[in-house]
């Protein structure tokens, strides 16, 4: 019996690797963390970015911003 062997080059995805990374610094952070989640400000240095936070508008005859959904769509 002869099995056929499928040869593919060795690519690799540099943002998936990335972000990979990203993600067990994150959880790094978090498992090390004294609370229940990491601020924005904390993700931010984890990540080692500084974000640019524009102040939202506020909704007429209230006084909470708009709820902003972030790219996981939470």
């Amino acid at each position: 019996m002869h099995v056929a062997l499928l040869r593919t080059p060795n690519v690799q995805d540099h943002v998936a690797l990335a972000e990979i990374e990203w993600c067990g610094e994150l959880m790094i952070a978090a498992s090390a963390a004294d609370g229940e989640r990491l601020s924005p400000d904390r993700i931010d240095e984890v990540l080692n970015v500084r974000a640019e936070r524009p102040t939202a508008p506020r909704h007429p005859g209230t006084s909470r911003s708009p709820r902003r959904r972030d790219s996981c769509g939470e």
